[in-house]
């Protein structure tokens, strides 16, 4: 039986792709039974629906409180049977009763070497303009748990390149997609397992 999982999207899903793609060519032992979003229109809902993909639209704006934000969030899930939620590039915080219900069962996509260059506000291009502001050396990505703190939880998986001479936010973000696109499924698979032999 495959796991099942759900990908939480904003913007143009390239991971979310590489997923469903890692999903299919049995990188990861699983399915992506649903993707998420916070809002509607985005690129990544259009490549979820590409694969024949249940999608939703998930937006806090959309309800009068957190608790029926939350609440919906989790029939959604529990609809789906998800075992395992990856954001993929989800700019939103998830909601504090999902991220109680399925401890152990969020990770994240971070563009930086956590903890340096995290938290809130620190996402796109704005995380590889601060590391070449900051004159650091080497930057990368890294898989974590997802805690009710931005980029807080553990780390699973974190992988380096050099900073080089002459780079810009563009020239890095390309190099760091690619370590991005290597090890979330990666970790993907190290959490499945994890959670199989628990």
């Amino acid at each position: 039986m495959e796991s099942r999982l759900s990908v939480c999207v904003s913007g143009l899903g390239s991971n979310l792709e590489r997923i469903i793609q890692a999903c299919q060519n049995k990188e990861i032992p699983a399915v992506v039974a649903l993707v998420i979003s916070d809002r509607p229109g985005i690129l990544a809902l259009e490549r979820a629906q590409k694969y024949s993909i249940s999608t939703a639209v998930v937006s806090r704006k959309d309800f009068e409180s957190d608790g029926a934000y939350a609440l919906s969030f989790l029939e959604l899930l529990k609809k789906y049977q998800i075992e395992l939620i990856c954001l993929a590039g989800y700019l939103r915080k998830v909601p504090h009763e999902v991220v109680r219900t399925y401890a152990g069962r969020i990770i994240n996509i971070h563009p930086a070497l956590l903890p340096k260059f995290g938290g809130k506000g620190f996402y796109g291009p704005t995380v590889h303009e601060t590391v070449l502001k900051a004159g650091e050396g080497e930057s990368g990505a890294t898989v974590h748990y997802v805690d009710e703190v931005y980029d807080h939880g553990a780390i699973i998986l974190q992988k380096k390149t050099a900073v080089l001479p002459g780079d810009t936010p563009k020239s890095l973000a390309g190099r760091v997609h690619q370590i991005e696109y290597e090890i979330y499924p990666q970790a993907i698979r190290l959490v499945l397992e994890k959670l199989a032999g628990r």
